[in-house]
């Protein structure tokens, strides 16, 4: 109680809530803040002491702690913590044990690399785990030559992690669904920058629409990836709690989320279609204005959640779209219906905010989707040489043991730094893998470069304040911007050995080497160990996604004929059919940075982009409307049908071991397309629009794959 009325008075004076706010809007913020005052406390405290092996030590345990914490109910929190530090201290007394054997030791951490690797894939609790008992394995083996006992890494360095995860668990349980709040927060802030580049289309012409729907693609990804993690710390919560009532709000948010984010991704019609219309100028205006006061809205919701303070609505949102409402009125052509509806959808994604916290059942709990397989058969799904989990740990393992065989053979100096450098390195694919290798050797040279010159400026108690402030900015970049916390991790190194043993500096030109072998080893493994060229995954990518766009297309039919209050399968369908949509961008995105002989087909995967999230796009407004009249729905089923039709087919064209013609296809498509060109019902207008648009991308995307092989044999 005292706590809380402490809480209480601080928050009524106004200096202090506007910088309480300020600090919580950011969630990175928390991590930086938990991460810097149990390793600033450590050190210290050690440094107090006359300790700076401890100091060090303990600091790094606490740093490996911290970047393996997993997003869990404080139950998981504790269960994750006692694997965490029992697997830490089994790493770490193993390199301890197996230092005076090189060969065991490097087959040792080979091997045991494969096995932390495919454990990871079993669930999100066990990967943050098995990455932080690498981290720990490798910090042991650089801290072994000067350790004055061979006992004594292992129990300080999980010991740090043990008090980083105790005080983190204190803290969430402080406030224990303050980690909904902030992964539901992540989510809306996400929407929101969707909103504010859809705004962009509005006016819109052909070739800049390609450019900005490819753009929306790449910010799709976060909304998805966000409503995954806060999917996993719902269902975290759902187990461990018996009375799930408290569960309820967090329910309806991130339902809510969903919804929004289906009604910002519909689209009605060509855009630069509806901008050529010089009667619609005025209304294209308002709804850049609006998207832009609903990338507000959707922020402002994200930081209430970080913050706790009340939700205000942006009272702009109700006057504009008065306004907007009041200029569709004094026009009644039938020209303007795809901006009505468009209009009608955005009406309802501020009403839907408006009354955020109301408007939901106290009694029921819709129902999430899990992943209900054993561990077992988990593990077990990754135990073949063409799984991606599996050949990642391969890749790391054999890299790992190439880096070990270099440092000793040669016998270089700090060369345990080699294999510190692959852990981060090394990337599932070539591409990730080059992209990480810049940002690692450019972050790592700049951070030598400013911290010799910036370490020589301050005392001895100004190198730990220094260290500590490095620790709090490599928190707050790491997950913005890599190469940047990369600059502050390597003065945090640099000083760390400069407390201990006086030799930061002395040890910084053995690092930036190590660092430059590591990468590498690293560019030379990924690139001819199963190296998997991007282009190579666009057939069985593009078979992927028409399969599941027909799934979420028949879930929408489902939905219109037999409307149910629990839609569990169909946001399944819909969610798999952004995740295909996502591997799809992803890949195109990825491509870049692959070798320019091997970036085949690149103009093919830009457009297959923008083509896919159009398409998705028109699905997204098909199943946004679906709450209509089933004596409306009935009239356009002969059409739909005949659209999955279609769309099967192409999927078992795309999938057939002997490629056969695509025209009967495309003659089929076609057919649909002249037929709902010439149907002229208002009262299922729009829809026949989404199902034209529907067939006439498909069509194009068709199109697109007659470019390349497509069969089976795609990686």
């Amino acid at each position: 109680m005292a706590v809380k009325r402490l809480s209480f008075n601080l928050k009524q004076i106004s200096w202090y809530r506007y910088y309480r706010n300020l600090f919580l809007k950011n969630p990175n913020r928390l991590l930086a803040f938990k991460g810097t005052i149990v390793i600033g406390s450590l050190v210290i405290l050690m440094m107090v002491l006359g300790l700076p092996f401890y100091a060090v030590t303990l600091g790094l345990g606490a740093l490996a702690g911290a970047l393996s914490e997993t997003e869990d109910h404080p139950n998981g929190r504790l269960k994750s913590m006692a694997l965490k530090v029992l697997s830490f201290a089994i790493s770490s007394f193993s390199v301890e044990l197996l230092q005076p054997y090189p060969i065991l030791l490097g087959l040792g951490l080979s091997l045991s690399t494969i096995a932390f690797i495919l454990l990871g894939g079993i669930s999100e609790r066990f990967r943050g785990v098995t990455f932080g008992a690498l981290l720990i394995g490798v910090y042991t083996m650089i801290g072994a030559p000067i350790s004055p006992n061979w006992y004594l890494q292992p129990i300080l360095l999980s010991l740090g992690a043990f008090i980083y995860g105790a005080f983190s668990y204190v803290i969430l349980l402080l406030k224990p669904y303050s980690l909904m709040n902030q992964q539901l927060a992540i989510g809306f802030y996400a929407l929101s920058d969707y909103f504010n580049e859809k705004s962009k289309l509005f006016p819109s012409d052909g070739q800049r629409d390609k450019a900005i729907r490819a753009k929306l693609a790449l910010l799709n990804i976060q909304i998805v990836e966000a409503l995954d993690t806060c999917k996993e710390v719902l269902n975290s919560y759902g187990e461990s709690l018996k009375n799930q009532q408290p569960l309820q709000p967090y329910l309806h948010y991130f339902m809510v989320l969903q919804e929004l984010h289906e009604r910002a991704t519909s689209s009605h019609e060509r855009y630069d279609l509806l901008t050529t219309n010089p009667a619609n100028i005025e209304l294209i205006g308002g709804i850049d204005q609006l998207l832009h006061e609903l990338a507000l809205a959707t922020k402002n919701f994200a930081e209430s959640l970080l913050t706790g303070s009340p939700y205000e609505h942006p009272k702009a949102l109700g006057w504009l779209i008065g306004t907007i409402n009041g200029l569709l009125k004094a026009d009644k052509s039938k020209g303007t219906l795809s901006l009505r509806l468009l209009i009608k959808n955005l009406t309802q994604c501020n009403e839907t905010l408006k009354h955020i916290h109301e408007n939901y059942d106290q009694d029921s709990l819709p129902k999430l989707e899990k992943d209900t397989r054993s561990y077992f058969k988990r593990l077990k799904s990754q135990l073949n040489s063409k799984h991606p989990r599996m050949r990642h740990a391969l890749r790391l393992s054999l890299s790992f043991l190439i880096g070990f065989a270099v440092y000793q053979y040669f016998g270089l100096a700090k060369g345990e730094w080699i294999v510190l450098t692959i852990l981060f390195v090394l990337q599932p694919s070539f591409s990730e893998t080059r992209k990480r290798l810049l940002e690692r050797t450019i972050g790592t040279l700049l951070g030598v470069v400013i911290g010799v010159l910036v370490i020589r400026l301050f005392s001895f108690s100004g190198q730990i304040v220094l260290l500590v402030t490095s620790a709090y900015l490599f928190f707050i970049w790491m997950k913005r911007r890599y190469s940047v916390g990369v600059i502050f991790i390597t003065i945090f190194v640099l000083c760390a050995f400069n407390i201990m043993s006086d030799k930061g500096v002395e040890v910084m030109a053995p690092r930036l080497i190590n660092t430059l072998i590591g990468a590498f080893i690293s560019f030379v493994v990924v690139r001819f160990l199963w190296p998997e060229w991007q282009y190579k995954k666009l057939p069985g990518l593009l078979s992927e996604v028409v399969h599941k766009n027909t799934a979420y297309f028949k879930a929408i039919l489902e939905e219109y004929q037999n409307p149910t209050t629990d839609d569990l399968n169909y946001r399944i369908a819909r969610r798999e059919a952004h995740r295909a949509d996502n591997a799809l961008v992803k890949v195109w995105q990825n491509m870049q940075l692959d070798p320019q002989k091997q970036q085949q087909l690149n103009k093919t995967a830009f457009k297959l982009t923008y083509l896919n999230h159009a398409l998705l796009s028109y699905l997204s407004a098909l199943g946004a409307h679906r709450t209509q009249q089933k004596t409306e729905t009935l009239q356009i089923l002969v059409f739909e049908n005949e659209i999955l039709k279609a769309l099967d087919d192409a999927f078992n064209w795309l999938t057939a071991q002997n490629i056969k013609e695509i025209e009967p296809i495309e003659n089929t498509l076609r057919d649909i397309s002249d037929k709902l060109l010439t149907t002229n019902k208002d009262i299922t207008q729009m829809q026949y629009i989404l199902l034209y648009n529907i067939v006439h991308v498909t069509m194009q995307i068709l199109e697109q794959a007659k470019l390349f092989n497509l069969t089976k044999t795609a990686n």
